[in-house]
Parts: structure tokens; sequence; C-alpha cells
């Protein structure tokens, strides 16, 4: 195959891992930097362009796409798309998981386990949807943050309302939601791919942060799942309709709760604490699935 990955930064571990794996299977692979593709739209003849020339030939694209620039990355990801190019995760997917809001609605719909969340536009309902969370303490969150990034615990009625006030007052779009506790600062990194859980991790916070996250100094071990915690990240994948992402949950006293589920998983942490080849995995999925043209979104604009 002949195989582009959109993304600005190839040193990234990730993106060498995926980019060695396919090429030790004998892929052609070429690191694309999302920011300097540019679409030519004209009827029939979708074209993707990379410093002025065009991309052809690609059987299959792998989405990196940076937080900073979903739009815009969705965009040429489509226009791959359009061309028959096949996509390890769709745009439409892609575009699910990217808004927290959206992504908490469809997963509500299908009864999968969720901490209580709320959101609202006026600040002035700030106490009307912490109390509807069961708080405080209460979780804030942007809808757009990533890593970590934009998530405050508020302890007190006062503070949260503080901090609702202020995104709100900045224009900012925040979700407010139920602090689990019985967590203690641990969550599970269940990695998806095809349908199956491939990897898991436990991940527990720098001792002075209740956030998790391993950019965030956080630290990671290999850990086994319930029956419960492995359904629920596969049910979560095929909600979202993603081929390969990373479902991030809370052992809570009513199950596990679903905190987000991240299309462009990184690689190092899962890596590293299973000893797994977690990139050979993805390529491997790809090489058996991949089929030019097989793609809901081609032709839907």
């Amino acid at each position: 195959m002949k195989i582009a990955m959109l993304a600005r930064n190839p040193n990234l571990y990730s993106h060498q891992r995926l980019k060695d794996a396919a090429e030790e299977r004998g892929h052609e692979f070429d690191i694309l930097n999302t920011t300097r593709c540019t679409v030519h739209i004209a009827s029939h003849r979708p074209e993707v362009y990379y410093n002025g020339e065009p991309c052809i030939g690609y059987d299959a694209v792998i989405p990196r796409i940076g937080a900073s620039i979903t739009n815009y990355g969705l965009a040429i990801l489509r226009q791959f798309e359009m061309r028959g190019c096949w996509p390890l995760n769709e745009s439409v997917a892609i575009g699910r998981s990217r808004d927290k809001l959206r992504s908490m609605q469809i997963l509500a719909k299908h009864g999968l386990g969720l901490p209580l969340t709320a959101y609202a536009n006026d600040p002035k309902q700030a106490e009307e949807i912490i109390k509807a969370v069961k708080g405080p303490p209460v979780v804030i969150k942007l809808l757009e943050g990533t890593q970590g990034i934009g998530v405050v615990l508020a302890e007190t009625m006062s503070s949260a309302k503080s901090v609702i006030e202020a995104f709100r007052g900045a224009n900012v779009n925040i979700l407010v939601q139920e602090f689990i506790k019985e967590a203690g600062g641990t969550d599970i990194r269940a990695l998806v791919v095809g349908g199956k859980v491939v990897a898991t991790m436990k991940r527990t916070g720098a001792a002075d942060d209740f956030r998790s996250n391993l950019h965030r100094g956080g630290s990671a071990e290999l850990i086994k799942i319930t029956p419960a915690e492995r359904s629920t990240a596969v049910s979560a994948a095929k909600r979202m309709g993603l081929n390969v992402c990373g479902v991030d949950m809370l052992r809570s006293n009513h199950g596990p709760v679903i905190m987000e589920v991240n299309s462009s998983p990184g690689l190092e942490g899962i890596e590293n604490a299973t000893g797994k080849d977690i990139a050979g995995m993805i390529i491997d999925y790809m090489a058996a699935n991949a089929k030019v043209g097989k793609t809901k979104t081609k032709g839907k604009g």
C-alpha cells in the first residue's frame, strides 16, 4: 500500500512508530504536514495538493490531526475521502469525537456509562448546572480541550460559579461534570483497533493533580480490565464510528464511566506500559481492511 499520514510533527513517537511499522511491512509511507495541504475543488475532480504538487496514488490515509486545526484538517481528510482514499478514521467520526458535548450525547443515547454532565449558555445558570451534577465538587471542561488542558476541579460552590462565569464571560463553551471521587485520580485507557481492545493501561495523576493525563506528568502501568469495561470501550468506539481510538474510563461505584473517546491516541505510554507493538497492529488492520473507495463519506460532500 501507499499510505499518507496527515500530521504536523513527523518526529513524534506515535508518528515515527507508525511509519516504521508500515515500512517494515513493505508499505510506502509519507508524512504530510496537514497545514501545507490544499484542496482544489472542481466538479468530478476533487484534488489534494501538497507543497503545490498533487497527492496521487495513495491507497489509505492516517489522520493525526491536531486539536487546534481540527476544522482545516477535516476538510483535507474529506478531500482524500472524496478521491476514494481509505481513511483509518473517517472525518465524520473524528468530528464527533472532537466535540465533547456531541460525543457525550451520542454515548448517552446508546446507554453507555457516563458521569453526570450538564451544559448551559447563560452564566446565571451556573448554580443550576452545578446542582444538576450533584456538586460541588465538580469538574469543568472546555468543549475542545485536549491532554488535560482546560480541565478544572472546583471544590466549592463559589469557586465553581466563579470558574463557570469566567469561562462563559470569555465566550468559551464548557461542560460541567460530576467528580468521581472513588476513582482516586486514576483512569483507564483502553485502546481499540478494529472493534477489539488490543491494549489497556491505568494512568495515575501526579501527586498534586487530579488529572491523570501522561502529558500532565501522570504515570502509566499495565492493568487487566473487567468484561464490563471491555464491552464499554468496544461499544464506545462503535457508536462513535472510530476504527482506532483510545477510550478513557473511570471506575465508579456504579460501573465504568467514559470520560473521553480519543480519535488520535498517543502510542508511547501504552506501548511502554504493555510492551505491545500497537503501531504494527494498526498497520496490519489497515492492510486487511483498506480498499479504495470503501468509505461512507465518499460522494457525500
